[in-house]
């Protein structure tokens, strides 16, 4: 059997586990599974408090039990003897009860013994490098009515160098943390006043306002409308929607004149009363409707996390109106654009389609087999491979879910193309079609980065901070080496570059040359200009690019023509 990243993660959780069990005979264990770069385990280590300084000693113990080299065992029991061989933990009763197989696997080495479908490598001495990285709290199955576990996170590898280098990207990880990168920059900051309640400040406000208006620009190409709809409604509209119903926990709600109102949670029933509010004829469509819209949502404090997770954020939101006829090439379009637009911040992304799910969902389900089929013939029709994420759809209707990859490895969820049968039923949309009756259009939701605050997290995150040109919120610094001799022109060439809508800053402070630049290496600008003798007399400037020893001279003129021109190209420096 080959020994697969998975199956190597899988056997390292039971080997964290079997030395959790020498270490706390009391410890009751819950899950362990394998995940994207490693595994964890939870475990109810009872009145015992575990810190992360007791790595060494798990750590220790996990060689000691490699070193012995245990057969690891396969085993398979009845519903009843796993009942019984697991009586003294309430954790794996309760798993045992679900299953509905009569034959049940258990996995045995040494004196452990773990409730597992596997498979798992043969012997423990197959898992020598690993190393156990960081704590978390993880309520029972997700629950927080269920009593909190400590969640232990790890990872393993086949060789020492694989784990090596993983751990330096780990490191390389947290230099690139976009809250610190952030506070370094001077891109945000979150206030005690309001947890989840991002500031942007006024670099933050450029980076912002460029990416907005690339998006604005974009869709104008792909023939949207632009909307902006009320941020708090009445309940009744909520009630309608359905969010009330089944959302409304997460919901800030007001009382108006006595009269009960909620800050929007989403963008959509703004988007249908709109729709609503004229007369579609068929040969209206397909209306395609874009909002970058601000909504809250009411989440837990613990969630909180930088940009990633907030309580207010704006949504890019699209409503897509069509008639059945138009629906395929409706998808291809946002297929082409989403591809496009991913591709210009250098992230690779695959894509997921999230079926049926097997109880809550609404419609007929000749509906959503159809759907599901057109989803799944537009990505093939455009040349788009995706792996099927069975039962994952939304309770309204299937969607494709676009998986991004940053320059360090890692996947996020960010946009995703739904068709809901939900909506346009509540609200009773229609448009009038040829033969001038009554027709319920298709409706696509529809969101390219998901959000402007996570999306740029994911941004400062990717490109460790040193924007491209075009994002940079200084795009270029000026020194001038002596303020007696070179301020003069330094300040024409900043007021030149400002005049070519160039963002352009002198920096003419007393600190020495050396000094300057490599504050200027700090902010990550993108480019450096130094200001001497030479650059004055032949109305030249010295550039040095972003992470760059090299020094190019060339006229102030030819300067501004390659800024504007990775700007235009928006590439990087």
């Amino acid at each position: 059997m080959e020994i697969t990243k998975d199956i190597l993660n899988h056997s390292t959780a039971h080997l964290l586990a079997h030395a959790i069990h020498r270490l706390y005979p009391k410890a009751l264990f819950a899950i362990g599974p394998s995940i994207e770069e490693g595994f964890y385990y939870d475990i109810d280590f009872g009145k015992d408090v575990l810190v992360e300084n007791d790595f060494a000693k798990i750590e220790a113990e996990m060689k000691k039990i490699v070193k012995e080299n245990i057969k690891i065992v396969r085993k398979e029991v009845s519903k009843d003897e796993a009942l019984n061989l697991f009586k003294n933990n309430p954790y794996k009763v309760e798993l045992i009860k679900e299953l509905k197989d009569e034959k049940i696997t258990v996995y045995e080495q040494g004196d452990f013994l773990d409730l597992c479908r596997g498979p798992h490598v043969g012997y423990t001495g197959n898992l020598k490098h690993f190393k156990l990285l960081n704590l978390a709290g993880a309520y029972w199955r997700g629950d927080s009515k269920n009593k909190q576990l400590t969640r232990i996170y790890g990872t393993s590898a086949k060789t020492k160098e694989e784990l090596d280098n993983y751990l330096k990207l780990l490191e390389e990880r947290k230099a690139r943390d976009h809250r610190k990168l952030g506070k370094e920059l001077g891109l945000f900051m979150i206030s005690e006043y309001g947890p989840g309640f991002p500031f942007w400040l006024p670099k933050g406000m450029i980076l912002r306002n460029e990416l907005e208006n690339f998006w604005y620009q974009k869709h104008e190409e792909e023939g949207y409308v632009f909307v902006r709809t009320p941020i708090m409604l009445s309940k009744e509209l909520w009630v309608t929607s359905g969010h009330w119903a089944n959302y409304k926990d997460n919901m800030y709600t007001s009382k108006i004149e006595d009269k009960e109102f909620a800050i929007k949670p989403m963008n959509c029933p703004g988007g249908m009363l709109i729709y609503k509010n004229v007369l579609h004829s068929y040969k209206d469509l397909p209306i395609r409707m874009g909002e970058l819209g601000l909504v809250h949502r009411n989440e837990a404090s613990g969630a909180l996390a930088g940009l990633f997770r907030v309580r207010t954020f704006t949504q890019d939101d699209a409503h897509i109106f069509c008639r059945r006829d138009q629906l395929e090439d409706e998808i291809k379009r946002m297929l082409k654009l989403f591809d496009e637009m991913y591709t210009l911040f250098n992230l690779s992304y695959h894509i997921e389609l999230s079926t049926r799910p097997e109880k809550k969902y609404i419609g007929d389900i000749k509906v959503w087999d159809e759907s599901e089929k057109i989803l799944e013939e537009a990505c093939k029709s455009s040349g788009k491979k995706f792996i099927i994420n069975k039962g994952d759809g939304a309770f309204y209707g299937p969607k494709l879910d676009f998986k991004l990859k940053d320059s360090m490895n890692r996947i996020w969820q960010c946009g995703t193309i739904q068709l809901d049968m939900n909506l346009p039923e509540r609200f009773d949309l229609t448009y009038i079609d040829e033969n001038n009756n009554k027709v319920r259009p298709i409706m696509l939701h529809r969101a390219l980065f998901g959000s402007i605050e996570r999306f740029i997290g994911i941004l400062i995150e990717h490109y460790g901070g040193a924007f491209p040109v075009w994002l940079s919120p200084e795009q270029v610094r000026v020194l001038p080496v002596n303020n007696q001799f070179h301020l003069e022109y330094a300040k024409q060439v900043v007021n030149e570059l400002k005049a070519n809508h160039i963002r352009a800053k002198l920096d003419d402070s007393n600190e020495k040359l050396g000094y300057r630049l490599r504050n200027a290496q700090v902010m990550k600008v993108p480019y450096t200009i130094v200001i001497g003798d030479k650059e004055k007399e032949n109305h030249t400037v010295t550039y040095r690019p972003f992470g760059k020893q090299e020094q190019v001279t060339i006229s102030l003129d030819e300067f501004k023509k390659l800024t504007l021109e990775k700007i235009k190209q928006k590439t990087k420096a």
